[in-house]
Parts: structure tokens; sequence; C-alpha cells
């Protein structure tokens, strides 16, 4: 593939959550970061991809950036700031530390390895839960950022397009879309299961992070529920209530919701137990019955199933709810990896033509240069009427001329012998002069 695409990676293949996390970008940051590469970097094509699960920046340069990349990102996320007054051109210090967190990348200079990693990952086999679909509408936010930014040429704007295009297949001819394998979706059918009876349940959500949010938009689909929101930062709460139409409450008013509330999904941070068994003991629970703890470690104490009514459900319980459809979407791998692969072939021609597509350009001018000299040499001997019918004779003449050596020229393209073609062809009409003649 003659195009220089590159990526750089840390994901959970690589790196354990405490190495990623400090590392990931929110989209404003993507963004500034974005722009940073390009002004010091001199990066005039990238797409730049933050998840909870990897932080990978794809990018065409003939330069190999790994170092600078790594360098500012630890900057720009305040993990080094051992630089001078000039924050992006210093002579960086090898300190172990910084040479650790490298390590922890992986770094593809080979254009088709980084195309066939980009649609890997779009399609969901680099997911932690294989085929999760979230992937998708996050590539898809980040191909928008470049492309608000100016950072895709004709060469992003067509692989992005391939891999969405790819992407719909894989949903239509294949069974990797198939099931809830996503944690958050498998927390919406438990809900959806246990809750379908009620006339309008009432759930309450706590901790928003990306599960947390992603089971909290899932439940838009199961229909008109009162769904209260709750979250340490109440600020974020109140914005998802706002856009999803449901209600937000503070953390202080957590046993009063848990209260009337008919399921509690929670997904927060913590070392010990948000929900114990001693604090619903003490609530009046006269609907409260199903409880779902999305948290690693645990927020809702093991022991609060032995009162009476409650049902708890751990995230091994939803693991193993979703451990029949990943069964099914790896057997659908090969499939998904079959498309991928006529995907990327095509993909591949499409830029073998565009490479050589100057060639055939200079051909048509250098056949147009000649036309009209022949043209201009008889005008004197034309009337207005004979010189349309020779205007439209030899253009024609022209075009079929034209025809041949570009269908010759794509199928070299496809035997990979087009380089040796525009070569002759070069030679023969003597095309790198024919903007200088007359």
């Amino acid at each position: 593939m003659n195009h220089p695409f590159k990526a750089i990676s840390i994901s959970y293949k690589t790196a354990p959550v405490a190495i990623r996390e400090p590392l990931a970008l929110s989209d404003e940051e993507a963004r500034s970061f974005l722009l940073k590469l390009q002004e010091i970097l001199g990066i005039q094509e990238a797409l730049l991809l933050s998840t909870c699960n990897r932080t990978e920046l794809y990018y065409s340069s003939e330069n190999d950036i790994f170092d600078d990349f790594i360098k500012l990102l630890l900057i720009e996320k305040g993990i080094e700031r051992h630089y001078s007054a000039c924050p992006y051109h210093h002579e960086w210090d090898k300190s172990e530390k910084q040479l650790d967190y490298a390590a922890y990348f992986q770094n593809i200079t080979q254009s088709e390895e980084a195309v066939r990693h980009l649609f890997s990952v779009a399609m969901g086999l680099e997911s932690q839960v294989v085929g999760d679909i979230q992937i998708s509408n996050q590539v898809k936010r980040a191909y928008q950022v470049s492309a608000d930014l100016n950072l895709a040429t004709a060469f992003l704007h067509r692989l992005l397009h391939t891999i969405f295009f790819t992407h719909k297949r894989v949903a239509q001819e294949t069974n990797f879309r198939d099931g809830a394998a996503s944690v958050s979706y498998a927390a919406t059918e438990i809900l959806y299961d246990s809750l379908s009876h009620l006339p309008k349940p009432k759930v309450l959500m706590v901790g928003l992070g990306e599960i947390g949010a992603d089971a909290v938009r899932n439940l838009k689909n199961v229909g008109h529920w009162e769904v209260v929101l709750i979250n340490r930062t109440e600020e974020k709460a109140l914005s998802l209530a706002q856009e999803l139409g449901y209600r937000s409450a503070p953390l202080s008013d957590l046993e009063k919701e848990l209260a009337q509330a008919d399921a509690l999904v929670s997904s927060v941070m913590m070392q010990s137990p948000l929900i114990t068994k001693k604090m619903l003991s003490e609530l009046p629970l006269a609907k409260f019955r199903y409880l779902i703890d999305l948290s690693i470690p645990r927020s809702i104490e093991p022991e609060t199933e032995e009162i009476e009514g409650v049902n708890l459900f751990n995230i091994d319980h939803i693991q193993n709810r979703t451990q029949a459809t990943i069964e099914r979407r790896k057997e659908a791998i090969p499939a998904v990896e079959a498309l991928i692969a006529e995907s990327i072939e095509e993909f591949s021609q499409w830029l073998q033509e565009m490479t050589f597509s100057p060639t055939i350009q200079k051909l048509k001018q250098a056949l147009e240069q000649i036309r009209q000299a022949e043209i201009a040499r008889h005008l004197k001997n034309l009337d207005e009427k004979e010189l349309g019918k020779v205007e439209m004779i030899t253009k024609n003449m022209m075009q079929k001329i034209i025809k041949l050596p570009v269908l010759q020229l794509k199928a070299a393209c496809k035997r990979g012998e087009a380089e040796n073609l525009a070569d002759v062809l070069n030679d023969l009409f003597n095309l790198e002069n024919v903007n200088s003649q007359g």
C-alpha cells in the first residue's frame, strides 16, 4: 500500500488500566492535542481515538513520530513536568519513567498493517467485549473531529467511509452483532426482564462513567420508565438527565431515592461498598427488589442478597449472561475478517488508481495538446459549422484512444504492475514535459 499511513496505540492488550487511564483524552483534549500535533510536528492528516480501553493515533507522514508523540502526550496529561519554558522544544530527559511508558505503546509503521488495525478496532475485533458496537460510534466521533479540523484528506475520508460501509455489511451479512455482549446492554436486558411487568418502574442509576452512562442511554429503548441519575459530580448527572429527559438527584439523597426505587444499577469506583446490607435493612423497601453491580471492586455488598426479596446481579452474573453471545460472535470472526480483507483490497486498488491518476491526467493533456495543435493548423480552411464537426469528431477519437490505456492501467494496478506501465506511458508520450509544450 503506497501511502505513509501509520498508527501508535496503547490499549488494554498492552497496558493495565493504571497506565491507560492517565493517558486518556476527553473530546476537547483530543481536539486540542490534534492541533498541537499539527502545529509542532507538522501532521496534516490524523485521527485520534481515545476510549477507556485505548488511546490511538492514526496519521499520514513520511516521518515516524512515535517518540515525539509520547513525549507530547505525557506533557499534555501533566505526567512529565521536566521541560523548559518552551514546553514543546526541549531536550527530553530519558528517565526510566518515560521509557516505561513508551514500552506500553505499539508503533505500527507499515501502512497496510495500520489500515488493518483500524478496521479491526472499528469492527470490534479488538474490543474487550468482542463485537462491542460502541467502538464504531467512537470512531465516527473521532473522524468528525478530524474532518472539522481539516485533518482528513481524500485518503482518510475514503478509508473511514470504507470502514463504515464494511461495518454495515458485517451487521447485515454475519452474526457478529447478534445479542447483548456489552456489560451495559446486558444490564439493560436484566432490568427489562425483571421490571417490564410493572406499569412504570423506577430505576436508580448511581455512577455515570462510560459503562453507567451507556446503561442509562440503553434504557431509552425500553419504554417510559422513571429513571433517576446520581453521580459524585452532580453537574454530569444533571447534564445527562436533561439530555435524556430523566431526573437527577444529589448523592446526599441516595438513601431517599433507594427507598422509592424498583431497581438500582451501581457503577461507581470505590474501595469499599457504597450500598451495604445495613443501609438496605434500615430502608422501607416496599418495592425495591433488584440490584445490579457493574463495579470492580464491587460497590454493592454481597450480603445484601440475604435481605428477603432482594435480587443481586454482579459483574460475574452479567458476564455469564453475555458469554453465549460472545461465543456466537467469535464463531463469526472468520466471516468478519473475510469482509475486512475484501474491503482492504478494494481500498488498496482505489489508492493505487489515485496514485497513478496524475499519469492519466497528463496523458489526456498530451493528447488534448496534439488535438488542439492539429485543429489550429486548419482553422483558416474551416467555417464555424465544419469546426464544430471537427471538434466533436476529434474529441470522440481522443476518448476512444485514452480508454484502452486507462483500462490497462487499472488492470495493472490490480496485478501490482501499474508502476511499470506508468513508466512506459511517461516515456512514450514524454509526459514529464507535457505542461511545458504548447
